[in-house]
């Protein structure tokens, strides 16, 4: 792995080297870490130059986010990323608030994005995601980060996954209890992800996009990526029945076959 120190976000490059290769920005939800697409490395360094980041505020980018802060803000960084790296077009794939700095990517820097894949992502607010939030918000208001993280796995995970991988689970919440992003941090970027819509907007949209969703998301509906797929000029619907919204972890195989499949050269 190459670390690579910009003025907006540290990140890594693995993968292929040359730079012409293809190239795929990778971009994770609300936790941020690059580290979420682990399961999908292996699948990706063949045929790509695989460009990592842990969103601002989180991991390897510690700052405290200002008020007001947003999903534009973020497909800013991501636009003087890609800058500094020299990476004139680029896929991109977003897991959720990722995929939502994919669709503000698009409309600001469209040059910049060859394909795009959204997985478990949303175009507008929608009342059962948000009630998810708010639960999640009051748990780290009222309880504490413990109980926040805790609870984290439950929005993520179907449940017999969660029975089938309890150790793992049980490691995931002590890292993400040790190394949490911070309170404020966490408020400010859930009050990014509610207030992101773009749903007028998405026939603006006219790169090749792939939009990736589960049947038993939790958190997520499936119906917000059909909404998506219909609003995108140039989109393809993949509905996998199972995996919920961390799907890149629980269903790696069938997930990564989806996504090569995508991103196959064309005749």
């Amino acid at each position: 792995m190459n670390a690579t120190d910009s003025s907006a976000l540290t990140a890594e490059i693995i993968g292929r080297t040359e730079p012409d290769a293809p190239t795929i920005v990778l971009s994770a939800g609300l936790g941020g870490a690059a580290a979420f697409w682990q399961p999908q490395f292996a699948a990706l360094t063949e045929q790509f130059r695989v460009v990592l980041y842990d969103h601002r505020g989180t991991g390897r980018n510690p700052a405290a986010l200002p008020d007001g802060y947003s999903i534009g803000d973020m497909a800013d960084e991501v636009i003087a990323l890609l800058g500094s790296l020299q990476i004139e077009r680029c896929h991109f794939m977003g897991h959720a608030l990722g995929g939502l700095v994919g669709l503000e990517l698009a409309l600001r820097a469209p040059d910049k994005l060859d394909r795009l894949m959204l997985v478990n992502a949303w175009a507008a607010p929608n009342p059962h995601t948000k009630r998810c939030f708010d639960v999640r918000r009051d748990l780290l208001r009222h309880v504490g980060v413990e109980a926040y993280v805790r609870a984290q796995p439950i929005f993520l995970y179907p449940p017999a996954w969660l029975v089938a991988n309890a150790v793992r689970v049980d490691e995931e919440v002590a890292h993400g209890v040790q190394h949490f992003q911070g309170a404020d941090n966490i408020e400010r970027r859930i009050a990014a992800l509610l207030r992101f819509d773009v749903a007028a907007r998405l026939g603006e949209i006219r790169h090749r996009t792939l939009v990736l969703a589960t049947k038993d998301d939790t958190l997520v509906p499936w119906i917000c990526s059909q909404q998506l797929a219909t609003g995108l000029p140039h989109a393809q619907l993949v509905v996998m029945p199972e995996g919920g919204h961390g799907v890149t972890v629980t269903e790696p195989v069938e997930f990564n076959r989806v996504i090569l499949d995508f991103l196959a050269p064309t005749a």
